[in-house]
């Protein structure tokens, strides 16, 4: 099956491709098509259906934060991201986080959103920003891809935390990352 590239969504430092499930089969062209961001981990919001060994022999790091199809994510799986990211961003300025989920259209999408909506973009402008992005690459679905539930969880969703980042050039970013 022929998977379009992934959907790089970008905002202030923070960049996040969005893809598609691979499974062993298209895991050696998901690879490549991911260090052409510089990806260094993975966030896997789907079953898994591919082998972690080949991608962390690669030097890229996967994490495992499932939560169901049209569902928003549970307020552990955005309380461990927002640690993680805190952590990396602030080890890796600029560094590259990909996530996916089956179709890279719903779940995935909807678990950037808040990092987004932390760094101090707008509810409606980090939904719409993500729309415009995947409409671009066509791949978006006809009505949106972000079922009523993770709608509504985007649009009752608060920033939590409020971090300082520098940037890739060593500048100081004020940004909310979640």
């Amino acid at each position: 099956m022929n998977h379009p590239a992934p959907v790089e969504v970008t905002y202030k430092n923070m960049r996040f491709p969005i893809a598609h499930n691979p499974n062993n089969v298209t895991l050696n062209k998901f690879i490549e098509e991911l260090k052409k961001y510089g990806v260094t981990t993975i966030v896997r919001v789907c079953e898994a259906t591919y082998d972690t060994t080949l991608v962390e022999k690669e030097g890229t790091y996967v994490l495992d934060w499932p939560f169901g199809d049209g569902a928003p994510p549970s307020n552990q799986i955005v309380a461990d991201r927002l640690n993680f990211i805190k952590i990396k961003f602030h080890e890796e300025p600029g560094c590259c986080i990909a996530v996916h989920c089956i179709a890279g259209l719903g779940r995935a999408p909807v678990l950037v959103a808040p990092a987004l909506i932390e760094g101090g973009m707008k509810h409606e402008d980090a939904i719409q920003f993500r729309g415009q992005k995947q409409r671009l690459s066509h791949r978006a679905r006809p009505r949106g891809a972000f079922k009523s539930k993770q709608l509504l969880y985007l649009e009752k969703y608060h920033p939590k935390m409020q971090l300082r980042f520098k940037d890739s050039n060593g500048h100081v970013n004020n940004c909310c990352i979640q």
